[in-house]
């Protein structure tokens, strides 16, 4: 039997917020990175080091916002 040849992007928790996790590719990194690999290729969310897996669709993506301390005052005011 054949198998089957995959791409997993490895989770990582590192912190509460996003101040406190290490620097993130930006859509551009990733999308040149994601060159390297055939289109037709799955990528998977590896969780837990291969305990547990998660697919990736277009669902998965939501674009946030995270307020700082200027837009607080600017609310208050």
């Amino acid at each position: 039997m054949k198998g089957k040849t995959y791409l997993t992007i490895e989770g990582r928790r590192e912190g509460y917020a996003i101040d406190q996790c290490r620097k993130s590719m930006t859509v551009g990194e990733l999308i040149s990175y994601l060159e390297n690999w055939d289109d037709d290729m799955e990528i998977y969310l590896d969780n837990d080091n291969g305990y547990t897996y998660g697919s990736i669709t277009e669902s998965s993506f939501e674009e946030k916002y995270e307020e700082d301390e200027d837009d607080e005052e600017y609310e208050e005011a």
